[in-house]
C-alpha cells in the first residue's frame, strides 16, 4: 500500500475513556488550544464509565469550539473497542488519537499533521515532567522525544495516546484488535502495521503530557498488566521476526533488582523505590504472561 501524498481535509481525534470525569477538562481544554488551522472533531468514547461522565460532557462549554461527540462504547470493555467505535463514527480521512487523562502540547495535532502526507501512520511522543512530580516522573524514566523507542527491540512502537493514522490504514489493517482488552493494542497495531509494509512516521514534536500512577499500589497493578499484555503479543508474534529473548536476561534482571531492593538506601542501590516497584511489577507480569500464553517472554 502506499502512503496517501496529500495532507488531511478533515482529523478526527479519538478519546477513549473510561471514569475520567475528573481528568478529561485538562484534554479538552489542550485541544480547544491546539494551533493546528485546519477542521478537526473531538469524539470521546466512553467505555463502561461509572462516573457521570456523558453527563459531564453534556452541553459541555468546549462542545462547539471541538465539534465534540460523546459515544457510548460500553458494549465491549477495552481500550481497543473504545478507540474501534470512535473510528467508526469518525468524519475525517486522518485519525488522531489521545487519552482522557493526559495533556496534548498545543503543537500536537499540527506536528501529526505535517508527518502525514508522507507515511500510512504516524508515532507522536510524550512526556512526563508537566502533570507529575519529580519524584514520580523517576519511576518511570522516558526516553528523550526525539528518540524513536522500538518494540521488543525490532521494530519503531506507538503509544496510543500520542498517534495518528490515515483511515485507508485503519481500514487496511482493521483497526485495533479487541482481543487485547487489557492492554498490548498499541503493541499489536504498530506491529501488523509494519507486517502489512506500511510506513510509520516519528514526530517528536507531537508531544503529549502523560499522567503516571502515583501510589505503589496503581504502579505495581498497572505494570503487571502491561507485561502480562507484552507476552501476549511476543507469543503471537514471535514466529513472525521478533527477536527471541535470552534465557539469561531474566538471570541479569533477577540480578540487578536485588542489589537495587528498596531495603538498600537509595544512595546505595541508586534506584528510586517506585522504579524498582514498576521494574519488578512488570517481570511478574511476563512471568504471568509466559505460562498464560505458552511462550517465554522473561
Amino acid at each position: 500500500m502506499t502512503a496517501p501524498a496529500r495532507v488531511p481535509s478533515f482529523v478526527s481525534v479519538i478519546i477513549p475513556a473510561y471514569n475520567a470525569r475528573h481528568l478529561i477538562d485538562t484534554q479538552l481544554s489542550a485541544l480547544a488550544a491546539q494551533n493546528y488551522l485546519g477542521e478537526f472533531e473531538v469524539i470521546v468514547s466512553d467505555n463502561c464509565s461509572t462516573d457521570g461522565l456523558q453527563e459531564h460532557l453534556a452541553d459541555h462549554p468546549l462542545e462547539q469550539a471541538l465539534s465534540l461527540t460523546v459515544i457510548d462504547s460500553s458494549t465491549v470493555p477495552g481500550a481497543a473497542h473504545a478507540r474501534n467505535m470512535g473510528i467508526a463514527r469518525a468524519k475525517g480521512d486522518f485519525l488522531a488519537f489521545c487519552d482522557a487523562d493526559d495533556q496534548a502540547h498545543q503543537g500536537w495535532l499540527s506536528a501529526l499533521v505535517e508527518a502525514a502526507p508522507g507515511s500510512d501512520a504516524v508515532a507522536g511522543t510524550v512526556e512526563t515532567h508537566t502533570l507529575n512530580s519529580a519524584e514520580v516522573q523517576r519511576w518511570l524514566p522516558m526516553p528523550d522525544p526525539s528518540e524513536r523507542p522500538m518494540l521488543f527491540g525490532w521494530k519503531p512502537s506507538i503509544f496510543s495516546g500520542s498517534f495518528g493514522m490515515w483511515r485507508t490504514t485503519s481500514d487496511a489493517i482493521e483497526g485495533f484488535d479487541e482481543n487485547y482488552a487489557r492492554g498490548g493494542e498499541d503493541n499489536d497495531l504498530a506491529l501488523r502495521i509494519h507486517l502489512a509494509g506500511l510506513s510509520l512516521a516519528h514526530a517528536p514534536a507531537a508531544l503529549v503530557s502523560v499522567r503516571l500512577r502515583s501510589t505503589f499500589g496503581d504502579v505495581w497493578r498497572q505494570m503487571v498488566k502491561y507485561g502480562e499484555a507484552d507476552a501476549k503479543v511476543y507469543a503471537a508474534y514471535v514466529d513472525r521476526g521478533i527477536p527471541r529473548r535470552p534465557r539469561f536476561a531474566v538471570a541479569l534482571e533477577i540480578l540487578r533488582l536485588t542489589l537495587t531492593n528498596p531495603l538498600l538506601p537509595q544512595r546505595v542501590s541508586g534506584t528510586s523505590r517506585g522504579h524498582w516497584v514498576q521494574s519488578s511489577a512488570h517481570l511478574v507480569g511476563r512471568a504471568i504472561g509466559s505460562i498464560r500464553y505458552r511462550t517465554y517472554f522473561l
